[in-house]
């Protein structure tokens, strides 16, 4: 297999961060479908699964509906964390907060998967 010397967007991760974001943010599939105005949700399944990509408009809109920028949603192999500020120490804050966003938000879906099923 021939390795890139770019970065590429790695489909399976950027759908199971699609999924974790919704549910971070208590929306449901359902929800999404109605946003994008799709008339099935197999599309955002088939993201989930890695089996093909939101497009660029939706990704635009799924920005728009998370209220993140594009970056956070995608997942790659990129080097780099993008920081959307000029200023070293709101950089770092910025990288820390992203970090503890998603450990919290990890949590956070954990723990309602965690009540659903004892309850």
């Amino acid at each position: 297999m021939m390795r890139r010397k770019y970065p590429v967007i790695d489909m399976l991760q950027t759908g199971q961060n699609i999924k974790r974001i919704i549910q971070a943010k208590g929306l449901s599939v359902k929800d999404v479908q109605n946003f994008l105005g799709f008339s099935t949700p197999q599309g955002i399944y088939h993201w989930f699964d890695g089996m093909t990509m939101p497009t660029l408009d939706n990704i635009y809109a799924l920005s728009e509906l998370f209220r993140m920028p594009v970056d956070a949603i995608m997942r790659g192999n990129r080097k780099f964390v993008y920081v959307p500020f000029c200023d070293p120490a709101c950089a770092r804050i910025y990288v820390y907060y992203e970090r503890i966003s998603a450990a919290l938000s990890m949590k956070v879906v954990s723990n309602k998967y965690l009540l659903k099923n004892e309850g």
